[in-house]
């Protein structure tokens, strides 16, 4: 049976004015329900990886790639949402020499003052970690570069992240950290979202989160969130059953050489029953808890029956959003606390 701690999960982006707004409200209202904190994901990452686009359009590195229509970004309901010229690396370009600056150590190390400060002052429980997200590799690869020799992006994407989590690592009490991988751009790619995929993107995909996973300690916690985009909080595919999340997770499970505390898997508004029965082939040997992102503004019926329904498949599980929701109107957070507030104590009875 699970603790209070783990009846709540918030992915990361809170649209509040910064960390220090988001820490104040979280403890306020849901703090005794939270095992780990994020900062909100405020300022540059308010819209998630688009300031990584812009620092890759600007680096020298990189140019656009001219034999490349752009990649529409097209919603569940297909309407097209922006389009994306996107770029490759420049062929005399070593990618071993090539540096990336995400930017991400710097915004944890930031955040973790005030984090530190507030549990100083007792505001926040000596038990919550910090929480930060990092995006894989794959996140701006598929959706903000060319197929073509997108392969030596990733491999200097890939050290310039694992550079910014080494920073994370040096400035952060291990016992105070919790990292989370986003894994959006993968679950498009399994759904076939983009007009290229290679025929081992499969393996790829598993190597990477392998990889990722291995740059963080055991005494640092490890979860991962997946979702498939919410631009306009809209998705960008439609999911009828939860097929390829277990996918996504049993591959998690299998390749990942260490534990994994947590995992976030994204759950539509129209999701029942059926939805849920795939995640009866989760194989979870690690001992992974689930967080089911089944909240929906303002939708407590909804809300009800989709933890009704959920609890068909599974017994023990805890709640979020469906998504991050930090490009909603920020007028709506106090209702979207309380009403994770009120999901958590009815998922108690």
């Amino acid at each position: 049976m699970a603790s209070k701690t783990d009846l709540l999960h918030f992915v990361g982006s809170i649209p509040l004015q910064n960390g220090e707004v988001v820490f104040e409200e979280l403890s306020r209202s849901v703090g005794d329900y939270l095992r780990r904190m994020p900062d909100g994901e405020t300022g540059e990452r308010l819209k998630w990886i688009v300031f990584q686009q812009k620092m890759l359009t600007s680096h020298p590195a990189m140019e656009v790639d001219p034999d490349q229509p752009p990649l529409p970004v097209k919603q569940s309901d297909s309407t097209v949402f922006r389009e994306i010229r996107r770029l490759r690396m420049k062929l005399n370009v070593d990618p071993e020499r090539v540096d990336f600056d995400t930017t991400y150590d710097r915004a944890a190390l930031e955040s973790y003052k005030t984090f530190s400060r507030f549990k100083r002052e007792g505001r926040i429980s000596e038990q919550t970690r910090f929480q930060f997200a990092l995006p894989t590799p794959m996140a701006s690869g598929l959706m903000y570069v060319s197929p073509n020799g997108r392969l030596r992006y990733l491999r200097a994407y890939e050290k310039a992240l694992l550079k910014a989590l080494t920073n994370i690592l040096a400035g952060i009490p291990h016992d105070q950290l919790s990292i989370q991988f986003d894994v959006c751009q993968e679950v498009l790619l399994f759904e076939n979202y983009f007009p290229e995929r290679d025929h081992d993107y499969k393996e790829q995909t598993f190597r990477q989160f392998a990889r990722l996973a291995a740059a963080v300690p055991d005494d640092v916690e490890l979860g991962f969130h997946l979702c498939y985009g919410s631009p306009n909080d809209q998705p960008l595919v439609r999911l009828e059953d939860a097929s390829v999340l277990v996918e996504l997770m049993n591959g998690i499970d299998e390749f990942v050489g260490r534990s994994v505390a947590f995992i976030h898997v994204p759950v539509p508004r129209h999701a029942y029953s059926s939805f849920f029965e795939p995640m009866r082939r989760w194989r979870n040997t690690k001992g992974t808890w689930p967080y089911l992102g089944l909240l929906q503004f303002d939708d407590a019926a909804g809300d009800a029956r989709r933890i009704k329904a959920a609890r068909t498949v599974l017994s023990d599980f805890g709640l979020a959003a469906e998504c991050g929701f930090g490009r909603t109107d920020p007028a709506r957070v106090p209702t979207i606390l309380a009403r994770h507030r009120a999901a958590a104590d009815f998922l108690q009875h």
